[in-house]
């Protein structure tokens, strides 16, 4: 059974930093840990954005030891979908896959390293 997903709004955080008014915390929709290594997925729908600040903190944490991060065009609302999936580096995404087969298979290969 599928439940819908709880939205944090972290709207209350604006402004806290006067000199950086903006800076507020991001939301990662998923992170698994295996023998101290990581992988971090951002799942954003048809069409949406990521936003600046995720992609800062993405890249930042992709340029960690250990760390792996992956943006995946697709939702999870009432059955998986992926339509593509994107490995995140420093400088930017490369395209993995597509299809939720294929996502799998990329979980797979990842927790096997």
């Amino acid at each position: 059974m599928r439940s819908n997903p709880s939205h944090i709004d972290y709207g209350d955080f604006k402004g806290l930093i006067p000199k950086n008014p903006n800076f507020v915390p991001s939301n990662i929709d998923g992170i698994v840990e295996r023998n101290g290594k990581f992988l971090v997925m951002e799942w954003k729908r048809p069409n949406e954005k990521v936003s600046i600040g995720q992609q800062i903190l993405l890249k930042a944490l992709s340029s960690k030891p250990g760390f792996t991060c992956v943006v995946i065009n697709g939702n999870t609302d009432t059955t998986t979908e992926v339509n593509k999936f994107y490995k995140v580096t420093p400088k930017g995404c490369i395209y993995i896959g597509q299809g939720f087969a294929a996502l799998k298979q990329y979980y797979l290969e990842w927790y096997g390293n």
